[in-house]
């Protein structure tokens, strides 16, 4: 039996398996007649199972519909695109995953308002979905019923926000030299998201961030946690968690603990006039520092019986400062961590004042500081002379 004996046979089978509500034409296309939207998908089912020998039909692209994957922000909105060349006179239709109708030209098929119509033409069908959710996510198909139907795919990828991170593991202060451990946790991300720690402006080098699925089975729980020992010098420092994850698109998210490190006091003696002359009013303030700050203040003279001065007070006042005030003197700064002595050498000889200034305690990094003769300190035994 030749090619032209079996054509008719199988368009005459075509013709009395074609379903209701549609007539093959006599040129091979499908009429459509009086349908019903919720009867579209079971056509297309139908329609895209048939094999069909037209050459005519086969070697056009035209007709090949195109669209274009979407990323989105959940609560965001995304526009589905769905463009063709030649629509041979039928009509484009977009519908959601769940083979769902949602638009078949400018006609709403499921009642959805946050779904509306961008434009409708015999070239472009185009929708936008508002306040996405996560259930959104997947293929979108546009269709064109020409024959045989033909589609496009559009995957649109939903992305989760992750939620603001809590810091935990800081009870109370912390004595100089502890060790710390923070713990940082973020749910909500879609990818999971990732974490990094700060201390001030330098970078922390924390764990790797852990991932956890959540309930829902499509967002992600990270967590991470950063272990260093304190100095005194992280005093009041904040310690930053900050969640890194593209649909922020930038934005910080972080959260901050800030922690308190109790130290052993630290202090130094400065004249008050820095260079003061015989005959003038001195001051010498006992400057202490310290986490608590210093409480008590005992003032010495080397050589002299019994301390000067115990105060809360800091400072030591020479009304007439004349060559008996020279020596060296010290300074107690004391708080319930510890003590912290620091010296101040005083020489008046008529001509000259000498000034040395010099601490230690019973650390082993105790400073010793020389007044100069611009006021500031610098280290070394030395004596500065100032003339008079």
């Amino acid at each position: 039996m030749g090619i032209s004996s079996v054509l008719p046979l199988l368009l005459l089978f075509a013709c009395s398996w074609a379903p209701g509500g549609a007539n093959l034409s006599q040129d091979g296309y499908w009429q459509e007649q009086d349908l019903e939207l919720g009867t579209l998908a079971s056509l297309d089912e139908a329609i895209s199972s048939t094999v069909w020998s037209s050459p005519d039909m086969l070697a056009s692209q035209d007709s090949q519909p195109w669209t274009s994957d979407e990323t989105v922000v959940a609560g965001g909105t995304v526009v589905l695109k769905c463009q063709v060349k030649d629509h041979e006179d039928s009509s484009l239709q977009w519908s959601n995953p769940a083979q769902q109708t949602l638009y078949f030209g400018e006609k709403r098929a499921l009642r959805d308002n946050r779904i509306q119509l961008v434009k409708s033409t015999p070239h472009e069908l185009s929708i936008s979905i508002s306040n996405v959710a996560l259930a959104d996510e997947g293929e979108y198909t546009c269709s064109i019923f020409t024959m045989p139907v033909r589609t496009a795919k559009s995957l649109v990828t939903v992305l989760g926000i992750p939620q603001k991170p809590i810091i935990t593991g800081y009870k109370s202060s912390l004595r100089e030299k502890e060790t710390i451990i923070l713990n940082c946790q973020s749910s909500g991300s879609k990818p999971a998201a990732q974490l990094t720690w700060r201390k001030g402006e330098q970078e922390l080098p924390g764990e790797p961030t852990q991932i956890q699925e959540d309930p829902n089975g499509k967002t992600f729980t990270v967590s991470s946690s950063v272990m260093f020992q304190v100095t005194r010098e992280d005093d009041g420092v904040d310690i930053l968690c900050s969640v890194n994850h593209e649909s922020l698109k930038g934005a910080d998210r972080s959260s901050s603990q800030r922690i308190e490190v109790l130290y052993t006091p630290t202090a130094k003696i400065r004249p008050d006039p820095p260079h003061p002359r015989e005959g003038q009013k001195l001051l010498l303030h006992c400057e202490g520092r310290g986490n608590p700050i210093p409480q008590q203040y005992l003032w010495e003279k080397e050589g002299s019986v019994p301390p000067l001065k115990i105060t809360q007070e800091s400072a030591l006042i020479f009304p007439f400062l004349n060559k008996s005030d020279s020596g060296t003197y010290g300074c107690t700064a004391t708080s319930n961590m510890g003590s912290y002595k620091a010296y101040y050498t005083l020489n008046v000889n008529g001509t000259y004042l000498t000034h040395e200034a010099k601490g230690s305690d019973d650390a082993p990094d105790a400073d010793t500081a020389i007044i100069n003769a611009e006021g500031g300190q610098s280290g070394g035994d030395d004596k500065k002379e100032y003339f008079i």
